[in-house]
């Protein structure tokens, strides 16, 4: 069973198309969303339909972002669109033909379904951040959907990896603090979706236009000489090992007998 952790989508249906193709998952294997399905990107409803479909062909484990909140308020819950709409709700809209009243009835079950986090024997999945001191289940929500990591929280009391988006990182690289990860590699802007093997560290990414990132040559080749390097350090100490392997010290009537024998 392999378990894949899935960033911010965003919109952006041709990238996760393009990603679930790669990751091509098995029945058995479980595909993690941190959240925040809609908004921003050209095709919120067919980055939701897609998800729904892969239900049926994996385990998927789909968790709340804030803004699926924000969608739900306003389509489900009467709130005044005005701030989701600047903060990229029109997007949405548009996908759904121009009108929230066109949201499917599946679509409203899966939105209504989400969950605020997910945690397994190892490892911790949330959308946003939280709080090292207390356990999952009472995290305030502000940290849970909202809080940006503009100050890095320390290791989490349990001693598990905790995996989150939220945070766009710009760079297009994820944020692998070692016992906190960020896989939101904005994709909706220049960067890329992230699907991270949590086991293996595997990282497979892919641009908004449903293209596979490639690594770098200067990337390869810096791979290859930090390994080179690595060698070169094991060869040298075992060879200075081996140098300082004591001696036992011969005096004249050894040397004697031997020249002798």
């Amino acid at each position: 069973m392999r378990r894949f952790v899935i960033g911010d989508i965003h919109g952006c249906d041709k990238a996760l198309r393009t990603l679930i193709e790669c990751i091509a998952p098995q029945p058995e294997d479980e595909l993690i969303f941190l959240g925040d399905y809609v908004d921003r990107g050209p095709d919120s409803r067919g980055v939701i339909d897609q998800i729904i479909e892969l239900q049926s062909r994996c385990h998927v484990i789909a968790l709340r972002g804030n803004h699926e909140i924000m969608l739900c308020s306003v389509a489900f819950g009467g709130l005044d669109g005005e701030m989701w709409l600047a903060a990229g709700g029109k997007a949405t809209v548009t996908s759904y033909g121009g009108s929230l009243d066109k949201i499917p009835t599946s679509h409203k079950k899966f939105l209504l379904s989400l969950l605020p986090h997910y945690e397994t024997q190892e490892s911790i999945f949330v959308h946003a951040c939280y709080d090292p001191q207390l356990p999952m289940e009472q995290q305030p929500e502000e940290l849970r959907y909202w809080t940006h990591l503009t100050t890095t929280p320390g290791p989490h009391f349990s001693g598990k990896k905790i995996f989150v988006g939220h945070t766009p990182q710009a760079s297009g690289i994820v944020l692998d603090l070692g016992y906190l990860v960020c896989v939101d590699t904005y994709c909706f802007g220049n960067g890329f979706l992230t699907g991270m093997n949590v086991a293996t560290n595997e990282i497979i990414q892919v641009d908004k236009k449903g293209f596979r990132r490639r690594v770098p040559a200067a990337a390869f080749l810096l791979f290859v000489a930090e390994s080179c390097k690595t060698v070169h350090r094991w060869i040298t100490r075992r060879g200075q090992s081996e140098l300082s392997i004591p001696v036992k010290p011969v005096n004249e009537q050894d040397r004697d007998d031997r020249a002798n024998g």
